[in-house]
């Protein structure tokens, strides 16, 4: 560091009196200095130190000064207790007053508020404010700062403490010093910089030391000694350095951590204020005695280099190691003045005021940055240059050379005949390398630190300036006083070349022949005896390695990557390719390398194009030069085909042809032009009267018509070669129809596969019928049947299904699947069916099935279920093996079908606010449907929606019993929450009424004339006859139907003849319409009304239906056996019917009340009261449960 006084000026009154200056500050820009000089305040010029303009307004001393952040407004404070608020025009616009002197000033960098400081109290005033508000201290202020962020202001205090305020000007924090009653706080000031962790206050007071504190009031490090009365302290602008004046005389650089570095300026009375420049170093020193300096500090370069490694100075006390190729950076904190360094391997030296200390690397990697202390000599050394070696470290001054040891014994000395100007260590072995020394009056020396004896390599007239040796140390290259830049051999002594305008020489370290040097802002390179290649360059060359040269500019040390192309074309040009591919090996671009490769391959350099095409990944290339390289293992050495084939690689072909010719290789020639589609050229090489080479050319030029987008030429030309198949794929790509039904009317029908192609592409084309006509022309069938299916002309095909059945499944398959995606599910199931894939048409409707459930269609879900059982009935009928599993899952489904059905009207009654159907339909389904369920309740019926029917419709109907036996089920049920009130209500209420149900209510079995309880454990038939009710499938009231059976040995068929042939015989009425007794069995009795006992006696099938005695045996169920003379005595419109497909039997029905209209849906033989079935249909359009329209 040193510093150059700008100017001085003296302060004086108009009697010549000396003023002190008692602060200063620079404007933001730093182009003006304010200046308090006894009751004026002065504005300087700090280009020139003129001044601008003296600005009077005070009437006494002034103290301080400060300036906005914003470079508006600036401040001055006096001991006439005032403070005035000038522009940056230099003119007064404010003035308010204090009780006492101002003492300090500093603006808020954020706010641009102003905190002025008298002996008794503070006053905040900002430019938006028009009062100002002041805090008393009990204490008189000395100094004042803000933080960078503005938050917190600092004040020192002449009883020794510093106290923290917020912007506001209350006290956060108060710093207790040590000693503070014997210390007045005179200086303080927060670091400026952002980039710290935490604001850092650096305080100097009158007991002579220096301290720094945290915002938190916690001090950082220990107190530095100043030995003198400290005045005045400032920040450097970003924070790195400290300065401080006071009565020492002198203003003093000191590190961030309070470390002297060394003097600014010397003066000859204490130095009141000091400030340093916001834009650059340059620092302004007020002094007693009306000294104004202004310096520019200039930081010098302390630095080392080898190879890699570049160690340089940084804040004056840190020394920065940064790897130039990885570009990593460590940090070395010496916490002193650093003088020198010097590096070298894996050892650093660093040299301090009174130490040296060397460093070295942990481990022997390259890369490594971890240095550790080895060694410290514990001496104060001058020296002009500092070079370190393996065990050694080596310091020059003037003429002398010292080696010391790592201990500081010195082991020789060496003198010169001149000043040495450049000292180099150029390596050796441990303890014994050699150092490289230039004089001033041109000697060139070699110097090795276990040799007493320098030898002198060479001597030239004029000063050495810089020195560099060549890889081999056979070529030493010299930069004189004169930017001459000299290369000598070091063999022969001799001047190999030399060059002008350089001041920096480095040798390439990977390459012999190469060097470099810098100059007049360019950088030259020169490889062997080829003309220098210039580029700009800013700074000096300092190392070279491979393609990256080092450059010092001003203090930044940085790698450049320089293509070495200009070399290597110099190479090049005298086609040695060996020298050119390891100028390439040190850094060119991917385009230089080809180039490299190309002149190396027409240059028959195989091995180095094929290291070059390597390096580019140029498969192409490098599979031509391993197709050379196996043809001359084979024994061709032409190289004038070998140059032909790399010619039309490069695109050459008139080139190659012409080499291909003359080495009698005409075929060669033809086959490339024939790959590129240049059949004119191609034409020329065909051999007279060869059809095969001629038909081969007329398919290649229809290749090449076909991929240049001109397709009917193509086809054509396929056509007239022969080739059927590709014209064929061309022509119905373009989907010209014309042009394929020609081709197919032109082909043999032996020709197949042709033929199909044609089919496909007029099918694809929608040209149908053409298509029909060559798939006929065939014979192939199935081809158009699969061509009507994919075209879903499905009339066409079943017409062909019709005639060939075989194919059958191939139509119905496709249309079931169709007719699925159309959601026309149904039809799909009957498709499968007819397709014969029972499976499938089972899946379809158990699927829909699923569906219905899972979403609360229950109807749909019945329906399904009875198309299901349909279904099974069917694959019984066809297929006896599934027989006996088929009906047990026809009855499974026709039960679950009926319970779905009947459950449909549950849940709406149960989730609909109103429903149609009556209380005592209600009141029938719900008990049908809890005598069905057994332990096999099916998917989505609720138990509890049953119950709660059944429950609520009874106790309206007045059926109590059956009433509470249905709340006691629902306690024991989950039920939905929205019910449990209700239930709840329903279970006690019920408790009132009659334990029993109402007589109306309870079921009559037409058999046997019983009364039935409401529910029985048995299920929907008599406890009596065990007879099975027959219900109506709309309210699920008891039809008057009895069941009867056919006797054996008469067949269904046979019992339908009888019934319809039959005479019935004719009832007469009595008159008297008596009632007539009749005993039915042990306990059970009946009346009738009406009916004459000699007529009812004489009814063969009234007489079937007495139910024999059980004679206290477990009842059975016996049905009513009718023969044939009882058929014959029925009336066939009193007989219902259900026909079942085969192999179920038929059922028959006989009605006891004729006059009750029953009807019976044919489709799934459900019956119905007639009133009921009509209302159903007509509102629905279809029968209730099967869906089936009877127009249909």
């Amino acid at each position: 560091m040193r510093t150059v006084p700008t100017w001085v000026d003296k302060v004086l009154d108009r009697d010549k009196a000396e003023q002190c200056i008692w602060d200063l500050c620079f404007n933001p820009s730093g182009t003006q200095l304010i200046v308090a000089a006894g009751s004026r305040v002065l504005v300087y010029d700090t280009s020139d130190g003129s001044i601008i303009q003296p600005l009077k307004g005070h009437k006494d001393t002034v103290y301080c000064v400060t300036y906005a952040k914003d470079g508006k407004h600036f401040a001055s404070g006096s001991a006439d207790k005032s403070v005035i608020i000038w522009t940056s025009k230099l003119e007064g616009i404010l003035k308010y007053t204090h009780n006492d002197a101002i003492q300090c000033m500093k603006y808020n960098p954020v706010t641009h508020q102003l905190a002025s400081c008298a002996c008794t109290d503070f006053g905040l005033w900002a430019p938006e404010k028009k009062s100002v508000s002041k805090h008393k201290v009990n204490s008189r202020i000395t100094a004042c700062s803000w933080t960078n962020d503005g938050q917190y202001m600092a004040l020192g205090l002449y009883n020794g403490l510093v106290s923290i305020r917020n912007k506001s000007g209350e006290e956060k924090v108060k710093i207790e010093r040590p000693g503070a009653n014997m210390a007045p706080v005179w200086a303080l000031a927060w670091n400026p910089s952002r980039d710290e962790p935490y604001d850092v206050l650096a305080v100097a007071d009158w007991g002579q030391k220096l301290s720094f504190y945290q915002l938190s009031g916690k001090q950082i490090g220990k107190d530095r000694p100043l030995g003198y009365d400290p005045c005045a302290l400032n920040w450097w602008a970003g924070g790195e350095y400290v300065i401080l004046g006071g009565a020492n005389k002198q203003c003093s650089l000191h590190t961030k951590e309070g470390v002297k570095l060394g003097v600014i300026g010397d003066q000859t009375s204490w130095v009141w204020c000091c400030e340093v420049r916001q834009d650059g170093n340059y620092v302004a020193v007020g002094c007693q005695d009306g000294t104004l300096a202004y310096y520019q500090v200039i930081f010098s370069t302390v630095h080392g280099l080898y190879k890699d490694r570049y160690a340089y100075r940084d804040n004056m006390t840190d020394v920065i190691i940064q790897h130039l190729i990885t570009e990593q950076k460590v940090r070395i904190k010496c916490r002193d003045l650093v003088k020198k360094i010097a590096i070298y391997k894996h050892r650093l030296a660093v040299q301090l005021p009174d130490r040296i200390v060397i460093y070295e690397l942990y481990s022997d990697d390259s890369a490594d940055m971890h240095y550790r202390v080895k060694e410290k000599i514990n001496k104060k050394l001058e020296c002009n240059l500092l070079v370190v070696c393996s065990k050694h470290i080596i310091l020059c001054q003037e003429k002398r050379l010292q080696c010391l040891s790592f201990q500081g014994i010195k082991e020789k000395e060496w003198i010169m005949e001149s000043l040495i100007r450049y000292i180099k260590v150029i390596g050796g072995a441990s303890g014994r390398e050699g150092l490289l020394v230039g004089l001033k009056n041109g000697q060139i020396m070699k110097v090795f630190t276990d040799n007493p004896f320098p030898i002198q390599l060479l001597k030239q007239t004029t000063s050495v300036r810089c020195l560099d040796l060549s890889a081999s140390r056979n070529k030493l290259a010299v930069v004189d006083e004169h930017s001459t830049v000299l290369v000598y051999d070091l063999t022969t002594k001799e001047l190999l070349f030399q060059e002008p305008n350089g001041n920096s020489v480095a040798w390439n370290t990977q390459y012999e022949d190469m060097i470099c040097f810098s100059g007049n802002g360019m950088l030259n390179i020169k490889a062997s005896t080829f003309p220098v290649h210039q580029q700009k360059l800013q700074g000096f060359v300092v190392g070279f390695t491979g393609s990256k040269i080092f450059c010092l500019h001003v203090y930044a040390m940085s790698s450049v990557d320089v293509p070495q192309s200009a070399p290597m074309y110099q190479y090049l040009e005298k086609k040695q390719f060996k020298d050119a591919y390891k100028i390439a090996c040190l850094g060119v671009t991917d385009g230089d390398w080809e180039v490299l490769a190309h002149e190396a391959l027409e240059g028959s350099d195989f091995t180095i194009a094929k290291k070059a095409f390597i390096k580019i990944k140029d498969l192409r290339y490098l599979e031509l030069i391993h197709n050379i390289e196996e043809r001359k293992k084979r024994g061709e050495n032409d190289n004038m085909v070998f140059l032909g084939d790399t010619y039309a690689y490069q695109g050459k072909f008139q080139e190659a042809a012409k080499l291909f010719k003359k080495a009698g290789q005409e075929q060669r020639a033809l086959n490339m032009f024939t790959d590129l589609r240049m059949f004119d050229n191609a034409k020329e090489f065909i051999g007279i009267g060869d059809p095969q080479d001629k038909k081969l050319l007329m398919t290649k030029q229809a290749d090449w018509a076909k991929s240049s987008n001109e397709p009917r030429a193509a086809a054509e030309m396929y056509i007239s070669a022969g080739e059927h198949k590709k014209a064929i794929e061309i022509i119905g790509d373009n989907g010209w129809t014309d042009m394929l039904i020609d081709v197919a009317r032109r082909l043999d029908k032996a020709d197949r596969e042709a033929l199909g192609r044609c089919a496909y592409h007029l099918a694809r084309l929608h040209d149908y019928g053409s298509a029909a006509e060559v798939y006929s022309k065939m014979g192939d069938i199935k081809s158009l049947i699969t061509m009507r299916v994919e075209a879903q002309h499905w009339d066409d095909a079943f017409a062909l299904v019709d005639k060939h059945p075989e194919y059958k499944e191939d139509v119905y398959v496709p249309y079931a699947q169709f007719l699925a995606e159309n959601d026309q599910f149904e039809e799909a199931q009957q498709a499968f069916h007819k397709a014969g894939l029972q499976a499938e048409a089972v899946k379809v409707l158990e699927q829909l099935t699923h569906n219905a459930v899972v979403e609360s269609r229950y109807d749909d879900a019945g329906y399904y279920f009875w198309k299901l059982s349909m279904q099974c009935l069917d694959i019984a009928r066809d297929e006896k093996d599934k027989q006996e599993e088929m009906l047990i899952k026809f009855n499974d489904f026709q039960k679950k079908a009926e319970m779905y059905y009947t459950y449909h009207t549950i849940h709406r009654h149960v989730v609909e606010p109103f429903t149609s159907v009556l209380p005592e339909g209600l009141l029938n389904i719900s008990r049908y449907l809890v005598h069905c369920m057994g332990t096999d309740i099916p998917h989505g019926v609720s138990k509890g929606a049953t119950f709660y029917t059944l429950a609520k419709q009874s106790k309206n109907l007045g059926a109590y019993k059956l009433a509470r036996h249905a709340y006691d089920k629902l306690q024991s049920l989950r039920i939905p929450p929205r019910f449990v009130e209700a239930v709840d209500l329903g279970s006690i209420t019920i408790r009132a009424k009659p334990f029993q149900d109402g007589e109306d209510l309870l079921p009559l079995c037409y058999r046997c004339s019983t009364t039935n309880p409401l529910l029985n454990k048995i299920g929907p038939q008599c406890v009596n006859c065990l007879q099975p009710f027959v219900f109506s499938a709309v309210n699920y009231e008891v039809l008057p139907l009895v069941e009867f059976v056919i006797e054996d040995g008469i067949t269904d068929e046979e019992a339908i003849q009888i019934l319809d042939l039959s005479i019935p015989k004719q009832k007469s009425k009595d008159p008297t319409g008596s009632w007539q007794e009749n005993k039915m069995s042990n306990n059970m009795q009946s009346l009738r009304l009406g009916d004459d006992p000699e007529t009812d006696e004489g009814d063969p099938f009234t007489a079937q239906l007495k139910v024999p005695d059980h004679d206290g045996e477990p009842a059975t169920f016996r049905p009513v056996v009718v023969n044939r003379k009882i058929l014959q005595s029925m009336s066939r419109s009193d007989v219902h019917i259900l026909k079942w497909p085969k192999p179920l039997r038929y059922q028959f029905f006989r009605s006891l009340l004729v006059d009750v209209s029953i009807t019976k849906c044919s489709f799934c033989n459900k019956m119905f009261h007639t009133d009921d079935y009509e209302q159903q249909y007509l509102q629905k359009g279809h029968c209730p449960f099967c869906r089936t329209k009877h127009e249909d």
